[in-house]
């Protein structure tokens, strides 16, 4: 006698049947845990260095005093996948790093990341590492350290044109870590999560830059604390950076 084994499966050779999904099912399950998790997690007090590149000083104050993005504009579980697994491929390259020869450190001695607080911690950075020694290859230690896990598209880009002008946000934040941790370099290095290829680029310190970006966390935080927003980055909302801004139609609503 045979056995049916699909029968009540809602299996035919491996495959599901018409109505029966269950990789639909567990991924639904997987993004409804992820958001719920998300929504937990008490949101920040501070302004964040990794936030004060972002070229419209006004998202970032919508962001920092907490107001809801436009409907259906939310965080979604594919973000915060993608944002998790960066994690994981920063430990990776961190590695990697190790076993080349560089005295990276990631954490203190406590556990707690390495970062920095000021304007009495409104203002707080925390950074991914720090080398403090390694091989001999032009570069004088110790530097800051700091991963992205990039697509391919983004990653060559980044090879092309350089970190300031292709990734001017993480630019930015790489010059805010310098200022307020007195290190005056950082080696930024990014993974191309298609290929895993890595790319390495030693930034310089540079006092004005970091200046600017000092002065404009603080416009941004004097706006939130007066319950203010600072000037719209454009004329018109169909600018490139409010197209795809989270706050569009609320920034907009009733602008002439």
């Amino acid at each position: 006698m045979l056995l049916d084994l699909n029968h009540g499966s809602g299996f035919i050779y491996g495959r599901p049947t018409q109505g029966e999904c269950p990789a639909a099912r567990i991924n639904a399950l997987i993004d409804a845990g992820l958001v719920a998790e998300r929504e937990q997690t008490p949101p920040r007090d501070y302004l964040g260095a990794s936030r004060i590149g972002e070229p419209c000083a006004r998202r970032v104050v919508y962001e920092i005093t907490h107001v809801p993005p436009d409907e259906g504009c939310e965080v979604d579980a594919a973000a915060l996948r993608i944002f998790e697994a960066g994690h994981l491929f920063e430990r990776l390259s961190a590695r990697w790093l190790r076993a080349a020869g560089f005295d990276l450190r990631t954490e203190r001695r406590d556990g707690s990341q390495f970062s920095f607080s000021a304007a009495g911690g409104r203002l707080r950075g925390h950074i991914d590492g720090v080398i403090v020694d390694g091989p001999a290859i032009g570069i004088a230690w110790p530097a800051l350290w700091e991963h992205k896990a990039l697509n391919a598209k983004s990653w060559n880009d980044l090879v092309k044109r350089g970190l300031a002008v292709s990734k001017p946000i993480y630019f930015a934040q790489v010059q805010l870590y310098m200022a307020y941790l007195g290190v005056e370099r950082t080696l930024f290095t990014a993974l191309n999560k298609d290929t895993q290829a890595l790319y390495h680029e030693v930034v310089a310190f540079d006092p004005a830059q970091a200046q600017a970006l000092s002065d404009k966390a603080v416009a941004i935080l004097r706006a939130a604390e007066a319950g203010e927003f600072l000037p719209r980055i454009a004329a018109a909302s169909d600018f490139y950076l409010c197209r795809a801004c989270p706050y569009a139609r609320r920034c907009w609503e009733g602008a002439p």
